[in-house]
């Protein structure tokens, strides 16, 4: 059994490390330009198969330095982490962000898949679970942008910090594993 992470996440601690706990055969994956240790480090292109179907690795950074978008053609559904949400993307002030990779990232790999492909993007504050590419490239306030307004929206978001970033990134380079270890003692 294998469980991806989409990229090193701030807000949170992935829950790879609890599921680890109960079931150590799993085998952690995630992008080996995350700075997170896991069992599997996923390259570009890389193809993760399970029964008959299939998901390709594709980089999609900018949120973070390692965000990954999975793809699985035949099925025409595409996981998108932060990178892509619905009817917005993930910040890019911390964790190596950048807003003109992301922009490009998001232009030049998720844009391109077609139009019907479902989206499931890692979360939404709102409820939605699904979107399509179609529906981002023409609704997505942020990303229907140029490349220079995008930036600026970015730029001026003035969000504060993640709540959990002191405990979620640490605890996150070790694919979940630190908070197990603190609940020990």
């Amino acid at each position: 059994m294998h469980y991806l992470n989409t990229h090193m996440h701030a807000d949170h601690v992935t829950g790879s490390g609890k599921l680890k706990s109960f079931l150590p055969s799993c085998l952690s994956m995630i992008s080996h330009m995350s700075g997170a240790h896991a069992d599997i480090f996923l390259s570009p292109t890389e193809e993760i198969k399970f029964g008959r179907h299939r998901l390709v690795c594709y980089p999609t950074p900018g949120h973070t330095q390692g965000c990954m978008t999975f793809v699985c053609n035949e099925q025409g559904i595409v996981f998108t982490g932060d990178t892509l949400l619905i009817r917005g993307c993930g910040r890019t002030d911390f964790q190596e962000g950048c807003s003109e990779t992301l922009y490009n990232s998001v232009h030049s790999v998720i844009f391109k898949l077609p139009g019907n492909f479902k989206v499931y993007p890692a979360h939404d504050y709102t409820g939605r679970t699904m979107t399509t590419v179609a529906e981002e490239k023409k609704f997505n306030p942020r990303l229907t942008k140029s490349l220079k307004e995008f930036m600026k929206i970015m730029d001026n978001l003035n969000l504060p910090p993640p709540k959990m970033i002191e405990t979620a990134v640490p605890a996150n380079r070790l694919c979940g594993l630190y908070n197990l270890e603190t609940e020990k003692e």
